[in-house]
């Protein structure tokens, strides 16, 4: 059998890829800031597997980002989607996919309005199940070369489900963040830091949290090294459980 020692590191390998899974996912980190590019694409697959033994830990790891903008580079079609796996014969360490669907109609240099859909499962989480469907704004308050800073508010109704009681919750929610990105011309970093805050409309105790800084240097025209830190904090309410996790990830991101 492994020692927890060695599962451990085992585990931490098969991390290297792996970006945060929680029950909030922050899109901004995934946003293709390319103002004159119509079409532009994301993409990596993982697979390992590591037997000792008998003893095995497979990882199945896939991640796809893409947008499409129209001719006028006013509306934006923006898709997410991921699946990954860490199993043993004993348990599951990882196990979760998530798709997210988004409509950006730019009305102005300041102002945008957006539409988004989303289906998430995490089967190691208080919540496993998340369905939303929403729609907002987004305010581009900074707009330089280097420098950008943008606003957002959302309306979201959501579906969730705790499998470990067969429990389904019917939510209105308001998603909060402010984004500020900068680029590094003289040595080619890309800095990217998001806060949101999501609570109930009528339980502001029963809330979500997430911050996340991420960092990219281009290797080559297609390669970059990529590293994510994420803190996500869920409180169903003042007096029941919650759910905390943080995260460091560091990989290679490929990208058209």
């Amino acid at each position: 059998m492994f020692s927890s020692k060695k599962k451990f590191l085992s585990l931490l390998f098969c991390s290297f890829y792996a970006i945060t899974n929680a029950q909030l996912v922050n899109i901004e980190s995934k946003r293709m800031q390319k103002d004159s590019v119509r079409f532009a694409l994301k993409s990596d697959v993982l697979f390992d597997y590591t037997d000792n033994n008998g003893d095995y830990i497979i990882e199945i790891g896939t991640n796809l980002t893409t947008q499409l903008k129209s001719k006028d580079l006013k509306k934006i079609l923006f898709f997410i989607g991921n699946y990954d796996l860490i199993r043993s014969k004993e348990q599951d360490f990882q196990n979760s996919w998530f798709f997210h669907l988004r409509y950006n109609q730019k009305l102005s240099n300041l102002f945008r309005l957006e539409g988004f859909l989303q289906n998430q499962n995490n089967t190691l989480l208080t919540i496993t199940s998340r369905n939303l469907i929403g729609a907002g704004v987004r305010l581009k308050v900074v707009s330089t070369e280097s420098t950008k800073l943008y606003l957002g508010n959302a309306y979201m109704y959501e579906i969730e489900k705790n499998d470990a009681t067969n429990e389904r919750f019917f939510n209105h929610r308001n998603s909060s963040y402010l984004s500020l990105s900068h680029a590094f011309e003289k040595i080619k970093l890309d800095l990217t830091g998001t806060v949101y805050f999501q609570p109930l409309y009528d339980d502001i105790g029963n809330h979500r949290i997430l911050n996340q800084i991420k960092a990219e240097l281009p290797i080559s025209k297609i390669v970059s090294l990529s590293a994510l830190y994420n803190y996500f904090y869920s409180s169903f309410s003042t007096t029941t459980a919650i759910d905390r996790s943080s995260k460091l990830s560091v990989g290679l991101t490929f990208g058209i």
